[in-house]
């Protein structure tokens, strides 16, 4: 028996979950029916039709187990399921998220029926979570479902009849196909073809059978996650195959855990773009949350520290850890407080209980609002800052049910008001959460939160590398810059250290001077240096961040150095694609506070138009705002001019490593000299946290092996030959779907390095083998997009324009296309040759077809066509007949080119293009046809149907145009706008 995904993976999981081994033909182990195991049923043994999601003779059953009113009237059992079908079919007008959200709400017994005497409503229960032996746990495969079109889910896990768990399984054979195939297959397909079958949905699962990856509905495949085991850091398991991924297939879906899952881990929220989404944990949140809840429930340790690294999410693990907190019955109405380290309360976790909608928050405004609050012993959970407590009393409230989660808990907890707050709640539960390590060098971070029954003590740790490795993070990678534009830190002491002897100055006066010389502000804001800093990441910008659709952030000395920056910065981009985010203070003067202060409600439109892809704002400008807690997965590139250093640097630099669509690393571009010895600006416990930053001179080193690996492939080829034989000797190198599956890891490898390091000019000698397997590669490349997503990915932006601009070599792209042209027609003349005659009548009658209306067109067809007549009578001898058909081609190009002038001349580029060179001075660019081309592409995605006839069309057009106009420094010519734009308008 061969292995294929059916015998290797699909039966494995259902071996695993159920103890069922389909591949034998012995009598199956037998499973207790309503035990918390999963009882293996084969999908013609459901009581359902193709047309049901539910089987609901098995959730008639449970509804009459678990409710006793309906178990007296079996008919109730009817109407609930009758709303619950109602649902199921709501799913096509309010979208999968929302109709999921509901059925949820019913699975988790927050509906309720007038079933009750006198017609008393009462909780419907639809799965036991307390007793979970009453509930019915069934596995089945190949389950066939019809909407619109038949789909067959190759795994579906049902609890109580109602479909929970989706699973596809994949080949683990073919090398380029991976879990992803299958996540893609469940997220693209089936949630669209049919969505139905979601609207139970706890989680969906795909797996090759070398990994497991898992998400929810409507969760992009960018956000699909891995599940590790808890204190996984063996990856034996993962060589050895199956038994790793059963270990995590069955603590996954494990019935204790999926209901868990279910009732305390799924939130309802809404993204930036107001859609609503669906949100469950990944694994270190589900871990870290039920550790607190645990140690909280048992309570004999009363505190914990939480190091889950920058971007791995601990904001969404406090609010799980609040919710399950709070809907522990054992803890009788707990008080859980979250305390956050900024001075105003508008930061990432009260964004995120915000749009999560969870009950009983609230925010205190002030310190009288809080401690009166903890008072009258409010019990909810509630949001507030450290600084909340200056002032508080002690012995505040004594409970011992209070849970305080403290954000980034490295800095003012451990102070005074850190020790004002624990004698106000003495007996609360306090667990410190941070991204960054703790510094050795000060002890009081485990005093205040570490416990010494913890290992190294902390209580879950989840590390930079473990947040790379499961791809909740992005990698970071670091630029030094030019040396002429460097802060030479230890020249400037020196200078200092001699002006301090020759002027013979007291320690005192030369610390004055120091001052004043604001740390080197004098050195760091001299126009010449900005000017020099800000021309580099213009040139950097463009050529490395843009080209990917990416955005940057540049972090500067000071607020007065963030105006200079914008102001230079504006000579190479619009006004637009820049802004500054900074306060101002009640000294600066009323001008400066004018021009450039941002209020938050400020700020906030200018994060949301920096996180809006389509947005001309490229540039954020900061000195110190955004730096923590801003999270916008668009921007890649940090240009960092300011001194940082321990966990305030990390906290910025990781700014930039958040998970977004092509992009696979975060960037530093370093002008200050942070990173001169990236040890000692990261000097924390950690060695791993040295290695956060990748040094692209690291970088450099891998890319001679990378592509002598790439080229290896095609040893004794001749990459000199062009054409469709130089790439039919490349394909037949890589022949099998092995050998191209091993190409094509080593090129995405060598592919990374490329676009990490382009535009370098080390790259030069390396271009010409780069550019020749670039095309192989995009040559083999499987043409369907389901196939091999992780290996056969998407080409990166500057490899892809690589390949435009030498397109030209790639000509072997169209083997099957015969072109037309005057050389070709020559050859055929000369050389008459069957198949050529036959290809160049097929390419003859193709050009016809769409163009018969024309008279030119049609004479010459009817010309083709009596002239073939004639050959299949006798009356032609073949000379005869190739010269006619050659004289027939060449009309048919001359013709083709005619009516390309015509149309050209009657053109909205031509019309603009007549303007211009009638409108054109000696200030003028020369370069017409470049202007042209930006105002027609420019326009051409702005405009649409009738814009001419909308105020908001002709708003959007105008400044389109501007924006060209100002790209050439032609915006103030008023004459040339006006004419432009009256042309614009009459042909597009």
């Amino acid at each position: 028996m061969t292995f294929n995904e059916l015998n290797s993976v699909e039966n494995y999981i259902i071996h695993q979950l159920s103890g069922v081994n389909l591949n034998s033909k012995g009598a199956a182990e037998p499973i207790e029916k309503y035990g918390v195991k999963w009882t293996f049923k084969s999908s013609d043994q459901l009581n359902r039709s193709v047309n049901e999601v539910l089987d609901e003779q098995s959730l008639k059953a449970a509804l009459m187990r678990l409710n006793p009113s309906i178990a007296a009237d079996e008919s109730l059992a009817d109407e609930v399921i009758y709303k619950l079908r109602a649902i199921l079919i709501s799913v096509n007008q309010v979208g999968l998220v929302r109709a999921n959200e509901e059925f949820f709400k019913w699975m988790t017994g927050q509906k309720s029926m007038p079933f009750g005497e006198n017609n008393r409503h009462e909780v419907i229960r639809l799965i036991d979570f307390k007793e979970l032996s009453n509930n019915e746990y069934v596995v089945t495969s190949q389950y066939r479902i019809h909407h619109r079109e038949t789909k067959i889910p190759d795994i579906v896990m049902m609890i109580n009849g109602m479909p929970v768990v989706i699973g596809e399984a994949k080949t683990p054979i073919r090398p380029s196909v991976s879990w992803l195939d299958g996540a893609n297959e469940i997220h693209r397909v089936y949630e669209n073809a049919v969505p139905q079958l979601f609207v139970p949905n706890i989680l969906s699962f795909a797996t090759e059978g070398k990994e497991l990856y898992y998400g929810t509905v409507r969760t992009p495949l960018l956000f699909w996650a891995p599940w590790r085991l808890e204190n996984d850091e063996n990856e034996l398991a993962k060589q050895l195959g199956l038994s790793g991924l059963g270990a995590e297939l069955t603590d996954l879906l494990n019935p204790k855990r999926l209901l868990d899952i279910l009732l305390n881990y799924s939130l309802f929220s809404t993204n930036n773009k107001n859609q609503s989404i669906k949100i469950i944990p990944r694994f270190q949140q589900y871990e870290g949350a039920n550790m607190i809840v645990e140690r909280v429930i048992e309570g004999r340790i009363k505190k914990g520290l939480i190091w889950h690294f920058q971007g791995s999410g601990k904001s969404l693990l406090m609010v799980y850890a609040a919710q399950k907190l709070r809907r522990s019955p054992e803890l009788k109405s707990p008080t859980v407080i979250i305390l956050v380290d900024r001075i105003d309360l508008d930061t990432q976790i009260s964004g995120t209980f915000n749009a999560a909608d969870i009950p009983n928050v609230e925010t205190t405004d002030s310190i009288s609002e809080l401690q009166a609050m903890l008072e009258r012993d409010t019990r909810k959970i509630i949001i507030t800052t450290i600084h909340k407590f200056r002032d508080a009393k002690p012995n505040m409230n004594t409970r011992e049910n209070i849970i305080v989660l403290v954000d980034e808990a490295h800095r003012t907890q451990e102070g005074d008001l850190g020790r004002q707050m624990r004698s106000a709640l003495p007996n609360a539960f306090l667990f410190g959460l941070t991204g960054t390590p703790v510094n050795k060098a000060d002890k009081n971070t485990f005093w205040a939160f570490g416990a010494e029954e913890d290992d190294g003590g902390y209580m879950s740790r989840y590390t930079f590398h473990d947040s790379v490795r499961d791809e909740a993070t992005l990698p970071l990678h670091f630029e030094p810059r030019l040396v002429d534009v460097h802060v030479d830190k230890e020249t400037i002491d020196k200078a200092f250290a001699e002006l301090k002897e020759n002027l013979d100055l007291t320690d005192e006066e030369a610390d004055e001077l120091t001052k004043k010389s604001a740390k080197m502000s004098a050195f760091l804001k001299s126009p010449e240096r900005i000017e020099k800093i800000v021309e580099d990441i213009a040139t950097h910008y463009k050529e490395k961040v843009e080209p990917h659709g990416f955005k940057a952030m540049i972090v500067t000395p000071d607020r007065y150095a963030c105006v200079q920056y914008k102001e230079e910065l504006d000579k190479f981009f619009p006004e637009e694609a820049s802004k500054i985010v900074m306060s101002t203070t009640a000294n600066d003067p009323i001008e400066f506070k004018q021009k450039w202060g941002v209020d938050k409600s400020q700020q906030t439109k200018i994060v949301e138009e920096f996180n809006d892809e389509h947005s001309d704002l490229k540039f954020i400008i900061v000195t110190s705002k955004l730096l923590t807690g801003f999270d916008a997965p668009i921007l890649q590139t940090m240009y960092l001019d300011k001194s940082m250093k321990d966990h305030t640097l990390l906290q910025a630099i990781c700014r930039t490593n958040r998970i977004y669509k092509n992009k696979s690393f975060g960037r530093v571009v370093d002008y200050f000299g942070v990173f001169d010895d990236t040890a000692k600006a990261l000097q924390f416990d950690e060695e791993s946290v040295k290695r956060v930053i990748t040094d692209l001179t690291e970088v450099k080193k891998m890319l001679p092996e990378a592509m002598a690996k790439a080229l290896f492939h095609f040893e004794g080829v001749d990459r000199k030959i062009t054409g469709f034989e130089g790439l039919e000797a490349a394909q037949n190198a890589i022949n099998t779907p092995e050998l191209k599956d091993a190409f094509a890891q080593d090129y995405k490898h060598l592919s990374k390095i490329w676009e990490s390091l382009s535009p370098d000019r080390v790259l030069d000698q390396y271009l010409e083998d780069y550019k020749w397997l670039s095309q192989v590669f995009e040559s083999v490349r499987p043409a369907s997009n389901d196939i091999g997503k992780l290996l056969w990915f998407s080409l990166g932006a500057q490899t892809t324009k690589l390949i435009h601009e030498n397109i030209h070599v790639g000509e072997v792209h169209n083997l099957n296309e015969f072109v037309l042209d005057a050389d070709i027609i020559e050859d055929i003349f000369n050389n008459p040759d069957p198949q050529k005659t036959k290809s160049l009548i097929r390419t003859l009658i193709s050009r016809f077809r769409g163009r018969g209306s024309l008279p030119k067109f049609k004479s010459l067809s009817e010309r083709l066509e009596e002239l073939r007549d004639k050959a299949e009578k006798g009356l032609i001898s073949s000379i005869e007949f190739v010269k006619e058909l050659c004289k027939i081609a060449k009309e048919t190009v001359q013709a083709e080119k005619e009516l390309q002038e015509e149309v050209k001349e009657k053109s909205p580029k031509a019309a603009l293009t007549d303007l211009f060179l009638e409108l054109k001075t000696d200030q003028t660019p020369a370069v017409v046809e470049r202007i042209v081309t930006d105002i027609d592409s420019i326009v051409r995605v702005v405009r649409f149907a009738g814009w001419q006839d909308s105020s908001q069309g002709e708003r959007e057009v105008q400044k389109s145009l501007r924006k060209a106009l100002y790209k050439y420094k032609l915006h103030k010519d008023q004459m040339l706008f006006d004419r432009a734009y009256a042309y614009i308008k009459e042909y597009y």
